[in-house]
């Protein structure tokens, strides 16, 4: 009974605490789910914000960027608006310029149209005319004829002779023209060709230039120069390379030679043969060696003094041996290389007057005419020759140029080139500089004056200033003012083809009508 008690009462213990668990646990979902509600409402209140600002912000940028579109569509639209009024605006000149140009066009028609008829207005009338002409040429002929008694050939001989003076008056002022043209857009001189070929080569004046004599005491010493069927003569002339003349001239022996330091040389080996006696092959190639080594020695000495005397440093060997070649150089009794020296301190002098390097511009005026120390077979003016063999031994472009284009042979590119030009003038034409011989300077003239005499309708020829220049004197009945320029043109180019003269000749035709009436 007790046990049942006790299990009934145990179950109602339980049950009771069940139910007391139960209640607490309901309290505690109770709790549980409104906290969870409070916690979902406060979630869902701030997503709700959340909500609200972002769509706050998303609305603020679509406003914003709603503007921003909005101001850019009126810009585009503005630049479109611009754009279109200046297309419209250059439509509007353009059509303006088409009308204008079609107006123009109409009336270049229009004046196309009555120049036209003009024209043909005027060929219709030259053809009538032409026509007229012919007939009265007919008629005239026709009264020619029945008048004079000349033939129809006559006629159109003295008709042909009218059309030949005036193409000879027309061509007259044709060349005129082209002179005078060619005078002012002339940019370069004529180059002196024949002075170069008198420096180069010789001419008329070869025995003077190009020959040395030696005396002879007797004709044994002629006969021990000969040598036997002539072998003496031939190893001077093959140890040497200079021609041996004898029988020209009595007493005398000749030495003719282009190379004045052959010449030389020769001409020192043929006196020391003539005065040691002893003359035969073997000890004429021992005396003209020894010469010749000599000589070699002099050359370089005289090229030395002349670097020394321009007050220049030393320069290249081979320059130095070109310059004192031109000892034995001259040009019309003008020692070349005593030329250059002095061209050298005339070159100092105006160089220091205008500011320029001094010794460039000696180095310029003592070095212009090595050209001229060269053998004569080389190509070439003495300038560009002379430019040519400097540049080699490492002389600057300004003197390379200087020497160059101190004859115009090339153009100058600085101011070298013209102070040479006039120091080489200065040098050359003062007085006592140059001179020739009597014979060769009055034949030079007489034949000036025969070539001027040559040619029809002249009265009278002078050659002046020493052969520079030549006046001739005209009949003004037989030469006209025009024909004049054709007869000096004419005389120059015969006098260039004839002659052979250094520098330049003037030629003035003097055309001189006078009338004389006397009031009585």
């Amino acid at each position: 009974m007790s046990l049942v008690l006790y299990i009934v009462g145990a179950l109602v213990c339980l049950a009771a605490g069940a139910g007391a668990g139960g209640f607490i646990v309901s309290r505690k979902q109770q709790k549980t789910k409104k906290a969870a509600a409070l916690e979902a409402q406060t979630t869902l209140e701030r997503a709700r914000q959340e909500a609200d600002a972002i769509l706050s912000n998303a609305r603020a940028a679509a406003n914003e960027n709603a503007l921003k579109l909005r101001e850019q569509t009126e810009q585009a639209l503005a630049a479109h608006q611009t754009e279109s009024a200046e297309r419209e605006r250059r439509l509007g000149e353009r059509e303006v310029l088409l009308n204008a140009q079609l107006a123009r066009v109409m009336d270049a028609e229009n004046s196309l149209r009555r120049q036209q008829e003009y024209l043909d207005q005027r060929q219709a009338s030259t053809e009538k005319a032409q026509q007229e002409l012919t007939e009265l040429t007919r008629q005239r002929r026709e009264q020619m004829q029945k008048l004079t008694g000349i033939s129809a050939a006559e006629a159109r001989e003295t008709f042909l002779k009218e059309i030949r003076q005036e193409a000879a008056n027309e061509a007259s002022d044709l060349t005129r023209k082209i002179l005078e043209d060619a005078r002012i857009h002339a940019d370069e001189k004529a180059q002196n060709v024949i002075a170069n070929a008198v420096h180069r080569y010789a001419g008329e004046h070869t025995s003077e230039t190009t020959t040395a004599t030696i005396a002879l005491q007797g004709d044994e010493i002629k006969g021990r120069i000969i040598g036997r069927e002539g072998r003496n003569i031939r190893a001077f002339e093959n140890a040497t390379g200079v021609t041996v003349l004898i029988d020209d001239t009595p007493g005398t022996v000749l030495l003719s030679a282009f190379d004045p330091v052959r010449r030389e040389i020769a001409h020192e080996a043929m006196t020391r043969l003539i005065q040691d006696g002893r003359i035969h092959p073997t000890r004429i190639e021992e005396v003209v060696a020894k010469v010749a080594g000599e000589m070699d020695e002099r050359i370089m000495r005289l090229g030395e003094e002349a670097v020394a005397k321009a007050g220049l440093p030393p320069m290249h060997p081979e320059i130095v041996k070109l310059l004192g070649r031109l000892h034995f150089r001259r040009s019309y009794s003008q020692n070349i290389l005593s030329h250059s020296v002095e061209v050298a301190h005339l070159m100092g002098l105006m160089a220091a007057e205008m500011g320029l390097d001094v010794s460039t511009a000696k180095r310029a005026g003592l070095l212009h005419d090595i050209g001229k120390a060269v053998n004569h077979e080389i190509e070439g003016p003495h300038a560009v020759v002379g430019a040519e063999i400097i540049r080699r031994y490492g002389e600057s472009d300004a003197v390379v140029n200087g020497v160059a284009s101190h004859h115009n042979d090339v153009p100058p590119l600085g101011p070298l080139g013209v102070l040479v030009s006039a120091a080489d003038a200065i040098s050359a034409s003062r007085p006592g500089a140059r001179s020739e011989t009597v014979m060769t300077y009055i034949k030079r003239v007489e034949d000036l004056e025969r070539i001027g005499m040559s040619f029809p309708g002249v009265e009278k020829c002078f050659a002046m200033q020493a052969g520079r220049e030549l006046r001739v004197l005209v009949t003004p009945s037989a030469v006209s003012d025009d024909q004049a320029y054709g007869l000096a043109r004419s005389m120059a180019r015969k006098i260039e083809e004839k002659l052979q003269y250094p520098g330049q000749i003037r030629i003035t035709i003097v055309r001189e009508t006078r009338c004389v009436e006397y009031a009585k």
